[in-house]
């Protein structure tokens, strides 16, 4: 027996299986590349492989472009080198250096260095919001 869904329905009904992560929590500098930031990020959680696919995706729209990220290894001590996303594969490196605490680093091949303040997930949601405001004058 023949299916009775059309292509759209089937593609559809595929879809409503797929998980995806929601947009991240993220403000950018109003003149970014003028200053130490170029933005804040709140992550939802501190697990990096859920978390940076959705980063990733926003600030380095082309899907072949090379992306790498420098995350402070005191907040993230579990960063695994390699992080998979749909269409590519982002090459991270945990640093030791002390300017580098609380920061975020991506790198993309196609629209240049980003340099985020990392929101801890764990802030309370004023704060968090605050910080981010301040990020993005």
């Amino acid at each position: 027996m023949e299916s009775s869904r059309t292509a759209a329905e089937a593609k559809f009904t595929d879809d409503a299986h797929t998980y995806r992560m929601p947009l991240p929590r993220l403000v950018l500098a109003q003149d970014v590349g003028h200053g130490p930031l170029d933005g804040a990020w709140w992550p939802r959680c501190d697990v990096l492989e859920l978390e940076l696919p959705s980063l990733v995706a926003l600030l380095e729209p082309d899907w072949g472009g090379t992306v790498r990220v420098m995350v402070d290894a005191s907040q993230w001590p579990e960063a695994p080198h390699t992080v998979m996303a749909p269409g590519r594969v982002i090459s991270v490196e945990p640093t030791e250096a002390a300017d580098g605490a609380g920061m975020i680093t991506v790198d993309c091949e196609t629209v240049g260095r980003w340099m985020l303040l990392v929101v801890s997930h764990e802030e309370p949601a004023d704060t968090a919001a605050r910080l981010l405001a301040g990020a993005g004058q």
